[in-house]
């Protein structure tokens, strides 16, 4: 174990930017502190304990609108208020807020619900340890007030979704003693910012401690570790849940139909869109008072559609990730590398039964389905073994892998055209079009308020105040941990299956243990995995999946967890859905072939 007396003397030539000064006066705090000896928690959910007032409930209904009655309610030549283009976390998030304050509100997504970026993410529901480290290294206040924002962002996350995302232990092992002192500053720094809002104090725990975690780290030089907290979410249900919530909310909202242009008036102002239904082809206009660009890493085409002459402000940069099996990572704690080889961040996560392991940070090409580069694999397994002794990763060990586009922006509005924003843009374009692009998952709410706030004052709307900081998302009302527990009582299930369900519909979990109780429909999709055959047709019925990929990929996280697995229920699938969705062959077998094709870019070669 460390020893205390010589990590006292190693303060003294801490550097990196923290005077003596402050590393003198933190060192009776920090012999203090490493006396401590907290427990180390299940990753559960510590919601109820941030101190943030408690949501405010929607109305219930018995059921949301079928996707054909929202379709009929689309093409009745209703003018919105707002339209919104873009069915991921901040379009979503647009919609809700937008609909709650009582704008009439529609949304169109050319795929399905979180499609896109939003379902490709790390899962982490944070402020950033990094970006609070170069905050303080460069004076930078502008980035401070991003990480303040994210973590009072990432409470609001945790107490309206408690089901779909809850707290994360993640530990920084330590290899050299004058470390130990400055990343204790550091992650102190972070806890600080939070502020009332932290989820647990972070501490130090010793070599021991550390490897009774991780077994399998390398344990020369190892000093200890620190442990601070973050949120974990599931990315892909978190935003169905926000499209959910717009909908029971008044909101029509409606994946796979895609915008073809922009309506212009005879002022040159955009006043709605020409939109398709991607699976029958018929095409029909929305008229809208405003139109929202929420497209993400597609942000200037749809500007372009508006006014060719835009210019770009979009810099794509992809980020992959890979999916190892659970023995990688503890299964109570996240571990962060601070500083690869080549300077990024790489995250070890425990997720569902598995391991990500992520991200990358380079320059991409805009596509619809990025797909992973052999560099980038090679990349993270070569870091990954580099933290381990004796146990080596092979590239037949990645269940999965993926590719997210994140779409850093430029500031249109901004002097300095050439510098990215760190923090997310909205625009009013002179033709009236709103887009909101940058940012990232934590601060969708935030992104979706100053967007609707843009919304109103640019065209004088009246509305009532965001509501969204206090807005249960669908299923999270009265959910609790020992809800699982109920359902193994009441419907004999297996305590994992349970426990998913539970996690991954809250409240609506007894709809499905009641479906698949009623019709016998309690079978597992696949061994070693908590899926069952019920949640097929309750995603269809209830959650709008229209093809197997919206099943297998972000109804449940299969193809994310494991591509043999989601492509051996394939054939399953597709026949339980085309029954509920009444296909004809030729439906079926295109399902088959685009379902494969879309797992072959996440399968490695």
């Amino acid at each position: 174990s460390c020893n205390t007396n010589k990590m006292v003397n190693m303060l003294l030539v801490a550097k990196k930017g923290f005077g003596l000064g402050i590393s003198a006066l933190l060192v009776y705090k920090f012999k203090e502190y490493i006396t401590e000896k907290p427990i180390l928690n299940p990753v559960v959910s510590e919601a109820l304990s941030v101190n943030l007032p408690l949501p405010e409930s929607l109305s219930v209904k018995t059921s949301l609108p079928s996707r054909i009655e929202l379709l009929s309610l689309m093409k009745s030549g209703t003018e919105y208020d707002i339209l919104v283009i873009g069915g991921g976390a901040t379009g979503c998030g647009v919609a809700l807020d937008a609909c709650t304050r009582g704008l009439k509100t529609a949304l169109v997504e050319k795929g399905d619900y979180s499609s896109g970026t939003s379902s490709r993410s790390t899962k982490l529901i944070h402020g950033g340890v990094r970006y609070l480290q170069s905050a303080i290294m460069n004076f930078d206040k502008e980035q401070y007030h991003l990480v303040k924002e994210a973590l009072h962002e990432r409470a609001v996350i945790l107490k309206n979704a408690p089901n779909a995302s809850e707290t994360l232990p993640i530990l920084l092992p330590i290899y050299k003693w004058w470390q130990v002192p400055y990343f204790w500053i550091g992650i102190k720094m972070y806890d600080l910012v939070a502020g009332r809002e932290l989820m647990k104090k972070s501490y130090y725990i010793s070599k021991e401690k550390v490897l009774e975690q991780f077994p399998m780290l390398k344990k020369e030089n190892l000093c200890g570790g620190i442990v601070y907290f973050d949120g974990q979410q599931d990315d892909a249900r978190m935003n169905l849940l926000l499209a959910l919530t717009a909908i029971r909310s008044g909101a029509t909202c409606l994946n796979h139909v895609e915008v073809i242009d922009l309506l212009t008036n005879q002022d040159n102002e955009v006043c709605g869109a020409h939109v398709q239904d991607k699976f029958t082809g018929e095409e029909w206009y929305i008229k809208a008072k405003c139109v929202v660009n929420a497209t993400g890493p597609f942000t200037d085409a749809i500007r372009k559609m508006g006014d060719k002459s835009s210019k770009s402000i979009c810099q794509p940069a992809s980020g992959v990730h890979i999916v190892l099996p659970d023995y990688y990572c503890s299964r109570k704690m996240g571990l962060i590398d601070p500083s690869t080889s080549d300077g990024r961040v790489i995250f070890f996560l425990p997720w569902q039964g598995r391991t990500i392991v992520g991200t990358t940070d380079q320059k991409c090409e805009i596509t619809d389905t990025p797909v992973p580069t052999q560099e980038d694999i090679d990349f993270i397994i070569k870091e990954v073994s580099k933290y381990f002794s004796d146990l080596k990763v092979r590239h037949e060990d990645v269940l999965s892998s993926w590719s997210g586009i994140r779409p850093l922006v430029l500031d249109p509005s901004s002097p300095d055209t050439q510098s990215l924003s760190r923090n997310h843009v909205v625009h009013v374009s002179d033709n009236k079009l709103v887009t909101i692009a940058g940012g990232k998952w934590t601060t969708y709410r935030a992104m979706a308020r100053d967007a609707v706030d843009a919304v109103i004052s640019s065209n004088n709307f009246i509305a009532s105040k965001c509501v969204t900081e206090k807005l249960f998302l669908e299923g999270g009302e009265g959910w609790h941990l020992t809800q699982y527990i109920m359902l193994i009582q009441k419907y004999g299930l297996d305590s994992d299956v349970a426990e998913y369900l539970s996690r991954a519909y809250g409240n609506r979990a007894y709809e499905i243990a009641e479906l698949a109780t009623k019709n016998n429909l309690g079978q597992r999709l696949v061994n070693n995995f908590p899926y069952i055959q019920a949640e097929i047709d309750y995603s269809v019925k209830e959650e709008y999946a229209c093809t197997a990929v919206d099943f297998l990929a972000r109804r449940i996280r299969l193809a994310f967890l494991d591509v043999s697995a989601a492509n051996s229920i394939l054939p399953f699938v597709v026949t339980k859905m085309g029954d509920q969705l009444d296909w004809n062959k030729e439906r079926r077998k295109k399902e088959i072939e685009d379902a494969k094709r879309f797992l072959l870019t996440m399968a490695v070669k």
